[in-house]
């Protein structure tokens, strides 16, 4: 039997970046490391890699373990692997990304670890290299987005467009017009109007849609006509 005596050892973690829509706000979920080094600040939820483990398993089992969150739409991002990113010891991480409606989910959060949600836009500093790990999720989103509908899996299965505009908003990290984001939405025929509307902000409401899925798949790129620049989402 041939064995990798001469090989360096090291560790492969598993780094979570999980965002959140709350009906106005994009967030993302932080905890504060228990151990050191960098133990009492900011990171992202993060853990080893088992023998016995895929990447997705690990992935999904360091998710429900450190929030209590189960069956959520999570993606492989990235390996970062700087030698130098641990101080402790050589690890390489797969980064991944979870995006999830707040609201559904909420009752879930485990306590244990002190999780808590961060506007994107006003998040800490973040240790080793976490920061850049978020940086390159939200270049990531911003891409798919353009091209599939994962970010209706940070919504409730019944929306509003202010709402999804603002999503849209919060993602792109820019203002959209509202009558020409309302009339590039009604032109792409994907959205089913329901009868319900929305009175929590007005007396007049607005009206709740959802996703129709069958036509998405025949007009795959209708979302592309709601992208600021899309030919500059590709870092």
């Amino acid at each position: 039997m041939i064995e990798y005596t001469k090989e360096s050892q090291m560790l492969v973690a598993v780094d979570c970046i999980i965002f959140g829509f709350d009906g106005e706000n994009l967030k993302i979920l932080l905890i504060k490391r228990g151990f050191h080094p960098e133990g009492g600040k900011w990171s992202l939820m993060g853990g080893f890699i088992e023998k016995d483990e895929s990447l997705d398993e690990a992935a999904n089992k360091i998710l429900h373990e450190l929030t209590g969150l189960k069956g959520v739409y999570l993606e492989q991002l990235h390996a970062f692997g700087n030698p130098l990113r641990d101080p402790m010891e050589r690890t390489i991480s797969i980064a991944y990304f979870a995006l999830i409606d707040i609201h559904k989910y909420e009752r879930q959060l485990n306590d244990h670890y002190h999780a808590e949600w961060f506007l994107t836009t006003e998040m800490p500093n973040l240790i080793f290299d976490h920061n850049a790990m978020v940086e390159a999720a939200k270049q990531r989103i911003r891409y798919k987005a353009a091209l599939h509908p994962i970010l209706f899996e940070l919504l409730p299965r019944k929306f509003t467009i202010p709402q999804l505009q603002s999503l849209y908003e919060g993602v792109y990290n820019t203002r959209i017009d509202n009558r020409n984001f309302i009339r590039k939405l009604t032109s792409t025929g994907l959205l089913i109007k329901l009868e319900e509307k929305d009175k929590s902000n007005s007396k007049k409401g607005a009206f709740y849609f959802k996703l129709d899925k069958k036509k998405y798949k025949a007009k795959f790129q209708a979302f592309l006509n709601f992208i600021p620049n899309p030919e500059n989402l590709i870092s």
